[in-house]
Protein backbone atom coordinates (compact mmCIF):
# COMPACT_ATOMS: atom_id res chain seq x y z
CA UNK A 1 0.00 0.00 0.00
CA UNK A 2 1.27 3.19 -1.15
CA UNK A 3 0.90 6.11 1.56
CA UNK A 4 -0.19 9.36 -0.09
CA UNK A 5 -0.35 12.58 1.52
CA UNK A 6 -3.19 13.83 3.56
CA UNK A 7 -5.57 15.93 1.38
CA UNK A 8 -5.42 19.36 1.65
CA UNK A 9 -1.49 19.35 2.60
CA UNK A 10 1.31 19.64 -0.12
CA UNK A 11 4.81 18.95 -0.43
CA UNK A 12 7.19 21.76 -0.50
CA UNK A 13 9.93 19.82 -3.05
CA UNK A 14 13.49 21.19 -4.04
CA UNK A 15 13.27 23.76 -6.83
CA UNK A 16 9.66 25.24 -5.35
CA UNK A 17 11.60 25.63 -1.85
CA UNK A 18 13.51 28.28 -2.91
CA UNK A 19 10.62 30.87 -3.70
CA UNK A 20 9.63 30.19 -0.25
CA UNK A 21 12.47 30.56 1.21
CA UNK A 22 12.71 33.86 -0.76
CA UNK A 23 9.34 35.03 0.32
CA UNK A 24 10.39 34.43 4.04
CA UNK A 25 13.58 36.48 3.73
CA UNK A 26 11.37 39.42 2.14
CA UNK A 27 9.12 39.26 4.76
CA UNK A 28 12.23 39.61 7.62
CA UNK A 29 14.02 42.35 5.60
CA UNK A 30 10.89 44.24 5.76
CA UNK A 31 9.93 43.92 9.24
CA UNK A 32 13.18 44.69 10.36
CA UNK A 33 12.77 48.22 8.32
CA UNK A 34 9.31 48.74 10.13
CA UNK A 35 10.91 47.54 13.42
CA UNK A 36 8.76 44.33 14.26
CA UNK A 37 10.43 41.83 16.20
CA UNK A 38 9.67 37.50 15.41
CA UNK A 39 7.42 35.99 17.77
CA UNK A 40 7.35 32.31 17.37
CA UNK A 41 4.31 30.39 19.26
CA UNK A 42 3.60 26.67 19.55
CA UNK A 43 1.77 25.29 16.46
CA UNK A 44 -1.00 23.98 19.13
CA UNK A 45 -2.66 25.85 22.09
CA UNK A 46 -5.30 25.21 24.67
CA UNK A 47 -8.61 25.11 22.75
CA UNK A 48 -10.26 27.68 25.19
CA UNK A 49 -8.03 30.26 23.57
CA UNK A 50 -9.86 30.17 20.42
CA UNK A 51 -13.15 29.64 21.74
CA UNK A 52 -12.78 33.29 23.29
CA UNK A 53 -10.38 35.06 20.97
CA UNK A 54 -11.43 34.27 18.13
CA UNK A 55 -15.08 33.63 18.68
CA UNK A 56 -18.06 31.03 18.81
CA UNK A 57 -20.00 32.44 16.60
CA UNK A 58 -17.56 32.05 13.72
CA UNK A 59 -16.92 29.32 10.95
CA UNK A 60 -13.55 28.65 11.87
CA UNK A 61 -14.38 27.64 15.39
CA UNK A 62 -17.91 25.84 14.61
CA UNK A 63 -16.62 24.03 11.66
CA UNK A 64 -12.62 23.94 10.57
CA UNK A 65 -10.69 23.66 13.80
CA UNK A 66 -8.61 20.50 14.20
CA UNK A 67 -8.99 19.57 18.03
CA UNK A 68 -8.10 16.95 20.11
CA UNK A 69 -8.07 15.79 24.11
CA UNK A 70 -4.87 15.03 24.62
CA UNK A 71 -3.57 12.00 26.90
CA UNK A 72 -3.57 14.41 29.90
CA UNK A 73 -7.46 15.03 28.99
CA UNK A 74 -6.85 19.05 27.93
CA UNK A 75 -8.60 20.13 24.76
CA UNK A 76 -5.81 20.96 22.07
CA UNK A 77 -6.21 22.89 18.62
CA UNK A 78 -3.95 23.15 16.27
CA UNK A 79 -3.63 26.71 15.48
CA UNK A 80 -6.34 28.02 13.14
CA UNK A 81 -5.15 31.58 13.08
CA UNK A 82 -2.15 33.71 14.36
CA UNK A 83 -3.66 36.83 16.38
CA UNK A 84 -4.64 34.54 19.68
CA UNK A 85 -1.96 32.94 20.14
CA UNK A 86 -0.07 36.04 19.91
CA UNK A 87 -1.86 37.83 22.31
CA UNK A 88 -1.96 35.19 24.89
CA UNK A 89 2.19 35.38 25.02
CA UNK A 90 1.69 39.33 24.99
CA UNK A 91 -0.36 38.59 28.52
CA UNK A 92 1.81 35.71 29.61
CA UNK A 93 4.88 37.14 29.47
CA UNK A 94 3.49 40.52 30.40
CA UNK A 95 4.64 42.22 27.40
CA UNK A 96 2.69 45.39 28.00
CA UNK A 97 5.07 45.73 31.00
CA UNK A 98 7.90 46.17 28.72
CA UNK A 99 9.61 49.89 27.93
CA UNK A 100 8.82 49.99 24.33
CA UNK A 101 5.54 50.57 23.30
CA UNK A 102 3.68 49.73 20.96
CA UNK A 103 4.76 46.11 21.12
CA UNK A 104 5.29 45.34 17.62
CA UNK A 105 5.35 41.89 16.23
CA UNK A 106 5.40 39.61 13.34
CA UNK A 107 5.33 35.59 12.98
CA UNK A 108 5.80 33.15 10.22
CA UNK A 109 4.53 29.55 10.03
CA UNK A 110 1.85 27.04 9.36
CA UNK A 111 -1.85 26.79 10.43
CA UNK A 112 -4.62 24.24 10.26
CA UNK A 113 -8.13 24.24 9.14
CA UNK A 114 -10.37 21.56 7.85
CA UNK A 115 -12.04 23.67 5.17
CA UNK A 116 -12.96 22.27 1.45
CA UNK A 117 -9.10 22.57 -0.47
CA UNK A 118 -9.01 24.40 -3.75
CA UNK A 119 -6.58 26.58 -5.97
CA UNK A 120 -4.06 28.53 -3.17
CA UNK A 121 -6.28 27.00 -0.22
CA UNK A 122 -5.03 24.25 1.56
CA UNK A 123 -5.73 22.43 5.30
CA UNK A 124 -2.29 23.46 5.96
CA UNK A 125 -0.98 26.41 5.08
CA UNK A 126 1.30 28.95 5.84
CA UNK A 127 0.56 32.90 7.13
CA UNK A 128 3.11 36.09 7.56
CA UNK A 129 1.29 38.18 10.10
CA UNK A 130 2.46 41.34 11.84
CA UNK A 131 0.58 42.76 15.26
CA UNK A 132 0.86 45.87 16.87
CA UNK A 133 0.06 46.07 21.01
CA UNK A 134 -0.42 48.90 22.69
CA UNK A 135 -1.39 51.92 20.58
CA UNK A 136 -4.66 53.89 19.91
CA UNK A 137 -3.47 56.03 17.41
CA UNK A 138 -4.73 55.64 13.86
CA UNK A 139 -1.38 56.58 12.48
CA UNK A 140 -0.51 52.57 13.68
CA UNK A 141 -3.57 51.44 11.47
CA UNK A 142 -1.91 53.18 8.64
CA UNK A 143 1.23 51.77 9.24
CA UNK A 144 0.01 48.24 9.12
CA UNK A 145 -1.66 48.82 5.86
CA UNK A 146 1.97 50.02 4.62
CA UNK A 147 3.89 47.36 5.77
CA UNK A 148 1.48 44.76 3.93
CA UNK A 149 1.22 46.82 0.81
CA UNK A 150 4.94 47.68 0.59
CA UNK A 151 5.46 43.40 1.25
CA UNK A 152 3.38 43.12 -1.87
CA UNK A 153 4.74 45.83 -4.13
CA UNK A 154 8.15 44.20 -3.05
CA UNK A 155 6.86 40.97 -4.43
CA UNK A 156 6.25 42.91 -7.79
CA UNK A 157 2.18 42.44 -7.46
CA UNK A 158 0.74 45.43 -9.40
CA UNK A 159 -2.69 44.02 -9.68
CA UNK A 160 -3.50 44.92 -5.92
CA UNK A 161 -6.97 46.85 -4.54
CA UNK A 162 -7.06 47.93 -0.59
CA UNK A 163 -10.51 47.78 0.58
CA UNK A 164 -11.20 49.69 4.25
CA UNK A 165 -13.99 49.86 6.42
CA UNK A 166 -15.12 50.59 10.20
CA UNK A 167 -16.64 48.14 12.33
CA UNK A 168 -16.83 50.76 14.96
CA UNK A 169 -16.49 50.97 18.75
CA UNK A 170 -18.61 49.39 21.28
CA UNK A 171 -21.01 51.81 21.15
CA UNK A 172 -21.24 51.49 17.26
CA UNK A 173 -21.39 48.22 17.28
CA UNK A 174 -24.05 47.98 19.37
CA UNK A 175 -26.32 49.82 17.64
CA UNK A 176 -25.82 48.67 14.45
CA UNK A 177 -26.19 45.05 16.13
CA UNK A 178 -29.69 46.28 17.35
CA UNK A 179 -30.28 47.38 13.04
CA UNK A 180 -28.83 44.26 11.84
CA UNK A 181 -31.19 42.06 13.83
CA UNK A 182 -34.57 44.20 13.45
CA UNK A 183 -33.14 44.07 9.64
CA UNK A 184 -33.20 40.28 9.51
CA UNK A 185 -35.79 38.92 12.16
CA UNK A 186 -38.79 39.07 9.95
CA UNK A 187 -37.55 37.01 7.34
CA UNK A 188 -34.39 35.08 9.34
CA UNK A 189 -36.48 31.63 8.18
CA UNK A 190 -35.78 32.14 4.60
CA UNK A 191 -31.56 32.00 5.67
CA UNK A 192 -29.17 29.27 6.02
CA UNK A 193 -28.96 27.65 9.68
CA UNK A 194 -25.51 29.15 10.57
CA UNK A 195 -27.38 32.37 9.76
CA UNK A 196 -30.38 31.61 11.90
CA UNK A 197 -28.17 30.90 14.72
CA UNK A 198 -26.13 33.69 14.38
CA UNK A 199 -29.11 36.20 14.61
CA UNK A 200 -28.42 36.81 18.16
CA UNK A 201 -25.41 35.77 19.36
CA UNK A 202 -23.50 37.94 16.18
CA UNK A 203 -25.50 39.17 13.58
CA UNK A 204 -22.49 41.15 11.86
CA UNK A 205 -21.07 37.82 10.89
CA UNK A 206 -24.42 37.27 8.44
CA UNK A 207 -23.40 39.82 6.04
CA UNK A 208 -19.97 37.47 5.90
CA UNK A 209 -22.06 34.20 5.08
CA UNK A 210 -20.93 32.88 1.40
CA UNK A 211 -24.81 30.91 0.82
CA UNK A 212 -26.93 33.85 1.67
CA UNK A 213 -24.49 36.55 0.06
CA UNK A 214 -27.13 37.31 -2.72
CA UNK A 215 -30.54 37.35 -0.63
CA UNK A 216 -32.25 40.87 -1.44
CA UNK A 217 -31.91 41.84 2.75
CA UNK A 218 -27.93 41.30 2.09
CA UNK A 219 -28.10 44.68 -0.25
CA UNK A 220 -30.67 46.15 1.85
CA UNK A 221 -28.78 45.83 5.43
CA UNK A 222 -28.40 48.38 7.49
CA UNK A 223 -24.42 50.14 6.98
CA UNK A 224 -22.26 50.11 9.98
CA UNK A 225 -20.99 53.27 8.62
CA UNK A 226 -24.49 55.32 9.37
CA UNK A 227 -23.85 53.84 12.44
CA UNK A 228 -20.49 55.05 13.83
CA UNK A 229 -20.21 57.76 16.49
CA UNK A 230 -18.42 60.85 16.21
CA UNK A 231 -15.10 58.92 18.00
CA UNK A 232 -15.34 56.11 15.53
CA UNK A 233 -16.35 58.49 13.21
CA UNK A 234 -13.27 60.70 13.57
CA UNK A 235 -11.01 57.88 14.23
CA UNK A 236 -11.86 56.11 10.47
CA UNK A 237 -11.33 59.62 8.96
CA UNK A 238 -7.76 59.68 10.38
CA UNK A 239 -7.04 56.56 9.50
CA UNK A 240 -7.80 57.63 5.76
CA UNK A 241 -5.95 60.95 6.21
CA UNK A 242 -3.01 59.15 7.13
CA UNK A 243 -3.39 56.79 4.20
CA UNK A 244 -3.66 59.37 1.84
CA UNK A 245 -1.18 61.09 3.26
CA UNK A 246 1.59 58.25 2.16
CA UNK A 247 0.09 58.01 -1.25
CA UNK A 248 -1.79 54.70 -0.56
CA UNK A 249 -4.85 54.06 -2.49
CA UNK A 250 -7.87 52.63 -1.29
CA UNK A 251 -11.62 52.24 -1.62
CA UNK A 252 -13.64 52.35 1.37
CA UNK A 253 -16.65 49.55 1.38
CA UNK A 254 -19.12 49.26 4.27
CA UNK A 255 -19.90 46.11 3.50
CA UNK A 256 -16.59 44.60 4.17
CA UNK A 257 -16.68 42.35 7.26
CA UNK A 258 -13.88 40.44 8.79
CA UNK A 259 -14.77 36.64 9.67
CA UNK A 260 -13.23 37.07 13.29
CA UNK A 261 -15.30 38.04 16.19
CA UNK A 262 -12.55 40.26 17.42
CA UNK A 263 -12.26 43.00 15.03
CA UNK A 264 -13.66 46.49 15.54
CA UNK A 265 -12.58 49.65 14.47
CA UNK A 266 -10.54 49.62 11.19
CA UNK A 267 -10.93 46.14 8.95
CA UNK A 268 -8.99 45.80 5.96
CA UNK A 269 -8.68 43.30 2.69
CA UNK A 270 -6.37 43.06 -0.03
CA UNK A 271 -6.92 42.00 -2.99
CA UNK A 272 -5.74 40.80 -6.27
CA UNK A 273 -7.59 41.79 -9.57
CA UNK A 274 -5.39 39.72 -11.75
CA UNK A 275 -6.37 37.78 -14.20
CA UNK A 276 -6.68 34.09 -14.13
CA UNK A 277 -6.12 34.68 -10.22
CA UNK A 278 -9.73 32.83 -9.04
CA UNK A 279 -12.77 33.55 -7.51
CA UNK A 280 -11.30 34.19 -4.53
CA UNK A 281 -9.41 37.02 -4.72
CA UNK A 282 -8.66 38.21 -1.25
CA UNK A 283 -4.65 38.19 -0.17
CA UNK A 284 -4.48 38.97 2.89
CA UNK A 285 -7.10 40.81 5.81
CA UNK A 286 -6.76 42.45 8.95
CA UNK A 287 -7.71 44.77 11.36
CA UNK A 288 -8.08 46.45 15.08
CA UNK A 289 -9.09 44.39 17.86
CA UNK A 290 -9.42 46.63 20.74
CA UNK A 291 -10.87 43.96 23.32
CA UNK A 292 -9.17 41.01 22.64
CA UNK A 293 -6.21 41.20 25.34
CA UNK A 294 -9.03 41.71 27.78
CA UNK A 295 -10.62 38.54 26.75
CA UNK A 296 -7.39 36.44 27.07
CA UNK A 297 -6.97 38.39 30.95
CA UNK A 298 -4.73 40.65 30.08
CA UNK A 299 -4.66 44.85 30.93
CA UNK A 300 -6.87 46.82 28.55
CA UNK A 301 -4.87 46.92 25.52
CA UNK A 302 -5.15 48.52 22.17
CA UNK A 303 -4.28 46.24 19.34
CA UNK A 304 -4.21 45.62 15.43
CA UNK A 305 -2.41 43.49 12.76
CA UNK A 306 -3.00 41.68 9.69
CA UNK A 307 -2.44 37.82 8.04
CA UNK A 308 -1.88 36.92 4.44
CA UNK A 309 -1.27 33.49 3.16
CA UNK A 310 2.02 32.63 1.29
CA UNK A 311 -0.06 30.19 -1.03
CA UNK A 312 -2.22 32.67 -2.11
CA UNK A 313 1.00 35.26 -2.78
CA UNK A 314 2.23 32.22 -4.82
CA UNK A 315 -0.97 32.14 -6.79
CA UNK A 316 -0.73 35.99 -7.25
CA UNK A 317 2.94 36.01 -8.71
CA UNK A 318 2.02 33.08 -10.79
CA UNK A 319 -1.20 35.08 -11.90
CA UNK A 320 0.90 38.40 -12.98
CA UNK A 321 3.96 35.78 -14.29
CA UNK A 322 6.22 37.76 -12.06
CA UNK A 323 9.91 36.77 -12.40
CA UNK A 324 11.61 37.51 -9.18
CA UNK A 325 14.65 36.68 -10.39
CA UNK A 326 16.73 35.22 -7.84
CA UNK A 327 20.10 33.36 -8.26
CA UNK A 328 19.55 29.98 -7.91
CA UNK A 329 22.87 28.66 -9.53
CA UNK A 330 25.70 27.51 -7.57
CA UNK A 331 29.65 29.34 -7.73
CA UNK A 332 31.76 26.24 -8.49
CA UNK A 333 31.31 22.64 -9.84
CA UNK A 334 34.07 20.13 -9.31
CA UNK A 335 34.64 17.62 -12.21
CA UNK A 336 37.06 14.53 -11.19
CA UNK A 337 38.99 12.31 -13.65
CA UNK A 338 40.76 9.62 -12.30
CA UNK A 339 40.75 8.10 -8.87
CA UNK A 340 43.71 9.79 -7.24
CA UNK A 341 42.27 12.91 -8.39
CA UNK A 342 38.23 11.82 -7.42
CA UNK A 343 40.02 11.78 -3.32
CA UNK A 344 41.71 14.99 -3.75
CA UNK A 345 37.81 16.55 -4.86
CA UNK A 346 36.67 15.70 -1.52
CA UNK A 347 39.16 18.40 0.28
CA UNK A 348 38.98 20.47 -2.77
CA UNK A 349 35.02 20.89 -2.63
CA UNK A 350 35.35 21.15 1.12
CA UNK A 351 37.95 24.06 1.02
CA UNK A 352 36.21 25.60 -1.68
CA UNK A 353 32.88 25.61 0.68
CA UNK A 354 34.89 26.09 3.99
CA UNK A 355 35.79 30.05 1.68
CA UNK A 356 32.03 30.84 1.36
CA UNK A 357 31.51 29.60 -1.89
CA UNK A 358 28.21 26.87 -3.18
CA UNK A 359 30.12 23.92 -4.36
CA UNK A 360 29.39 20.53 -5.13
CA UNK A 361 31.00 17.62 -6.93
CA UNK A 362 30.10 13.91 -8.44
CA UNK A 363 29.25 11.31 -6.16
CA UNK A 364 28.64 8.25 -8.26
CA UNK A 365 31.33 7.69 -10.39
CA UNK A 366 30.33 9.27 -14.06
CA UNK A 367 31.88 10.18 -17.21
CA UNK A 368 33.27 13.42 -18.02
CA UNK A 369 30.34 14.35 -19.74
CA UNK A 370 27.66 13.49 -17.70
CA UNK A 371 29.22 15.44 -14.80
CA UNK A 372 29.05 18.83 -16.94
CA UNK A 373 25.98 18.27 -17.70
CA UNK A 374 25.31 18.14 -13.54
CA UNK A 375 27.09 21.20 -13.39
CA UNK A 376 24.59 23.07 -16.30
CA UNK A 377 21.72 21.47 -14.35
CA UNK A 378 23.05 23.09 -11.01
CA UNK A 379 23.25 26.45 -13.26
CA UNK A 380 27.02 26.66 -12.21
CA UNK A 381 29.19 29.78 -13.27
CA UNK A 382 32.42 28.02 -13.04
CA UNK A 383 33.83 24.55 -13.31
CA UNK A 384 37.19 23.29 -11.65
CA UNK A 385 38.38 20.29 -13.98
CA UNK A 386 41.10 18.14 -11.62
CA UNK A 387 42.30 15.17 -13.45
CA UNK A 388 45.23 12.49 -12.41
CA UNK A 389 47.16 14.30 -15.30
CA UNK A 390 46.89 18.21 -13.42
CA UNK A 391 47.29 16.88 -9.65
CA UNK A 392 50.82 15.18 -10.75
CA UNK A 393 51.40 18.76 -11.86
CA UNK A 394 49.92 20.51 -9.00
CA UNK A 395 47.31 22.25 -11.31
CA UNK A 396 43.82 22.47 -11.89
CA UNK A 397 41.69 24.22 -14.48
CA UNK A 398 38.92 26.70 -14.11
CA UNK A 399 36.22 27.12 -16.67
CA UNK A 400 33.71 30.15 -16.84
CA UNK A 401 30.41 28.75 -18.22
CA UNK A 402 29.29 31.65 -19.42
CA UNK A 403 31.54 32.91 -21.68
CA UNK A 404 33.40 29.60 -21.72
CA UNK A 405 37.17 30.91 -21.06
CA UNK A 406 39.53 28.34 -19.18
CA UNK A 407 42.58 29.10 -17.58
CA UNK A 408 44.99 26.52 -15.67
CA UNK A 409 46.54 27.97 -12.07
CA UNK A 410 48.27 26.24 -9.69
CA UNK A 411 46.19 24.21 -7.09
CA UNK A 412 47.53 25.47 -3.46
CA UNK A 413 46.49 28.74 -4.91
CA UNK A 414 42.85 27.63 -6.73
CA UNK A 415 41.22 29.24 -3.44
CA UNK A 416 42.47 32.28 -3.60
CA UNK A 417 42.65 32.58 -7.53
CA UNK A 418 39.26 31.30 -7.71
CA UNK A 419 38.07 34.40 -5.29
CA UNK A 420 39.22 36.61 -7.75
CA UNK A 421 37.43 34.96 -10.72
CA UNK A 422 34.28 36.42 -8.89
Amino acid sequence: MVIQIPRGTQDILPGQSELWQYIEMQARELCKRYQYKEIRTPIFEHTELFLRGVGDTTDIVQKEMYSFTDRGGRDITLRPEGTAAVVRSYVENKMFGWANQPVKLFYFGPMFRYERPQAGRFRQFVQFGVEALGSADPAIDAEVLALAMDFYKGMGLKSLKLVINSLGDKESRTNHREALVNHFKPRIGEFCEDCQSRLEKNPLRILDCKKDRDHELMKTAPSIIDYLNDDSRKYFEMVQKYLKALDIEFTVDPTLVRGLDYYNHTAFEIMSSAEGFGAITTLCGGGRYNGLVEEIGGPETPGIGFALSVERLIAALAAEKVDLGFDEGIDCYVVSLGDAAKDYSVKLLHDLRKAGFSAEKDYNDRKAKAQFKAADRLQARFVAILGDDELSKNKINVKNMKTGDQVEVDLQNFIEHFRKMQ
